[in-house]
C-alpha cells in the first residue's frame, strides 16, 4: 500500500486524485474476507458482454482483484469498451495525427454529443463538452451575465468548486452570493423542510439558484424537481430579464439516478462524467435550456464552426447551437473526449432503470447494516428519495483518517469527505456487490 498523507487524503478525495491505493471487484470467496468482497474485475476479455448479467457488467472493469471498490464518487475506472475506445482512437492520432483529427473530428464530436442527449433526453444542440464538473462550474457561473444589483443563492452545503466559482463571479460582476442551510442534521433531512429553507431564501433580486443534486459531504439528494417547481412558483410575475434560473451540480446523480433534464426541471445541469458513469477520465459536459445559455457568456473562445466561419467573415456569430458555441476550444484529449460515447451507451444498454435500483439497493442494504452497529451513525438519509450512492457515516469514537486506512488494509477502498465536518465515505456502484456490502459492514463492525 502506497503510504497517505492526511492532507494527501482529503486533496485526492476532494479532487478525483486519490488513486494512491489500488481496488477492485471479484466474485468469489466468502463474505467478510477480502477476497469475498471483490467484483468481478477478472473476466474473459473475449467474453461476449451481456448487460442483463451483473456479472458479465463487472467482467468489462479492468479493477485490481484484491479490494472492493467503494470509491465512484472520486475518479472511475472506465469499462473494457471505453478503454478499447480510447486506445483506437489514440492509434489513430498516433499514426497520422492531423489526417485522423480532419476525418473523424466533426463526426466523433456529433456522436459524442448525440449519445449524451439520448441519455438526457435532450437537444444536442444545447450540451457543451468540457473536461470536468469544475470545468463545467467555472464555464457557467464565470460567464453569467449578472448586474450589480442581482443575487445568487447557493447553500452553505456545496463543494469548494461551486463556492469558489461564485466568488470569482461576485468579483468580476458586483453581483451579491448569499448562502442557506437546507438541514441542520443530514440523516433527518425532509424534502418539504429543504425546498422551504431554499425558497426563503429567494429574493426579487435573486437571478440564480446554484444547488447540488448530490451532496458529496453528507450523500444527502436534493429534491430538485420540487425545488424547480418552487423557483417556478416565485418566479411568477417577473420580467424574462429577472427570473431566477435554477443551475443544478449533478455529478454525483448523473451515471446513477433515471432521470432526464426534463424531469429535473432545471434550467442548466452540469456534470464531469468520469466519476458514476464511469466514463474516460477529463470528460464531463453541460446541458443548458435556451434562457440559460443566454444569460451565460462563453468564457474560452469556441471551436464551433460557425464561430469559427463567422470570423472568417468578420461577422458577429448567429449563434444556432449554443452549447457548442459555449464549448471550450482548443486542442484536447480528443482520443478521451470521443470514447465519452462509449460510456454513455454502455449504461443505456444496462438500462438507466437498472443501474438506479442496483446502486440504491446496495445503498441501502449499506446503509441498514451500519446502522445496527454501535458506536456508528449513518450521516446519509435512510430514503432512496433523499439519498444516491453515496454514503457517509461518522464514528464515535475512532478517527476517519485511521479508520479508512485500516477499511483499505482490510480490502475496502473507502475515503473522507474533503470539508470542515469530515465523515467517512463509501458509495455501492457497478462495481460492487450485495456481498461485497456485507463484507464492508463486516470489516466497519471490526473497526469497532
Amino acid at each position: 500500500m502506497a503510504k497517505l498523507t492526511r492532507r494527501g487524503f482529503l486533496v485526492g478525495s476532494g479532487a478525483a486524485a486519490g488513486a494512491a491505493v489500488l481496488a477492485g471487484c471479484t466474485d468469489n470467496g466468502q463474505a467478510g474476507s477480502p477476497a469475498a468482497t471483490t467484483g468481478s474485475g477478472t473476466g474473459d476479455p473475449a467474453a461476449a458482454f451481456d448487460p442483463a448479467d451483473w456479472a458479465s457488467v463487472r467482467a468489462q472493469f479492468s479493477l485490481a482483484p484484491d479490494s472492493a471498490h467503494f470509491n465512484a464518487w472520486v475518479f472511475a475506472s472506465p469499462p473494457r469498451v471505453v478503454g478499447e475506445a480510447i486506445s483506437r482512437h489514440r492509434a489513430g492520432l498516433d499514426a497520422d495525427t492531423l489526417a485522423y483529427q480532419e476525418e473523424n473530428e466533426g463526426t466523433l464530436d456529433v456522436d459524442t454529443l448525440a449519445a449524451a442527449g439520448e441519455y438526457l433526453d435532450a437537444d444536442p444542440a444545447q450540451l457543451a463538452l468540457t473536461d470536468s464538473t469544475t470545468m463545467g462550474l467555472g464555464m457557467v457561473y464565470g460567464g453569467l451575465r449578472l448586474r450589480p444589483d442581482q443575487q445568487v443563492l447557493t447553500t452553505e452545503h456545496d463543494f469548494y468548486s461551486t463556492h469558489e466559482a461564485l466568488r470569482l463571479t461576485a468579483e468580476r460582476t458586483g453581483a451579491t452570493v448569499n448562502r442557506v442551510s437546507l438541514y441542520d442534521d443530514p440523516a433527518s433531512a425532509s424534502a418539504e423542510d429543504i425546498v422551504a429553507r431554499l425558497i426563503a431564501g429567494i429574493t426579487p433580486q435573486t437571478r440564480v439558484v446554484a444547488v447540488t443534486w448530490v451532496h458529496s459531504g453528507t450523500g444527502v439528494k436534493l429534491p430538485v424537481p420540487d425545488i424547480a417547481a418552487a423557483v417556478a412558483t416565485a418566479n411568477a410575475g417577473r420580467a424574462e430579464a429577472d427570473r431566477a434560473l435554477l443551475f443544478v451540480d449533478g455529478v454525483h446523480g448523473f451515471g446513477v439516478e433515471d432521470v432526464t433534464v426534463a424531469d429535473l426541471g432545471c434550467d442548466v445541469l452540469v456534470s464531469g462524467t468520469h466519476k458514476w458513469l464511469f466514463g474516460p477520465r477529463g470528460t464531463g459536459l453541460v446541458w443548458a435550456n435556451e434562457s440559460a445559455w443566454s444569460l451565460i457568456a462563453p468564457v474560452i473562445p469556441s471551436f464551433d464552426i460557425v464561430n469559427f466561419q463567422a470570423w472568417l467573415d468578420g461577422v458577429p456569430p448567429v449563434v444556432d447551437r449554443p452549447g457548442q458555441a459555449g464549448t471550450p476550444g482548443g486542442f484536447h484529449t480528443f482520443e478521451y473526449r470521443w470514447a465519452l460515447a462509449e460510456a454513455l451507451r454502455f449504461h443505456l444498454a444496462i438500462g438507466k432503470d437498472r443501474v438506479q435500483e442496483w446502486t440504491h439497493t446496495q445503498a441501502t442494504q449499506l446503509k441498514e447494516g451500519l446502522a445496527g452497529l454501535a458506536g456508528v451513525r449513518v450521516v446519509t438519509p435512510m430514503a432512496a428519495e433523499l439519498s444516491s450512492g453515496i454514503v457517509c457515516l461518522a464514528f464515535d469514537s475512532l478517527d476517519p483518517f485511521e479508520s479508512v486506512l485500516t477499511l483499505r488494509e482490510a480490502g475496502f477502498v473507502a475515503g473522507l469527505t474533503p470539508y470542515r465536518t469530515g465523515y467517512v465515505r463509501v458509495g455501492p456502484s457497478l462495481v460492487t456487490t450485495p456481498e461485497q456490502v456485507d463484507g464492508l459492514v463486516a470489516a466497519v463492525d471490526d473497526l469497532l
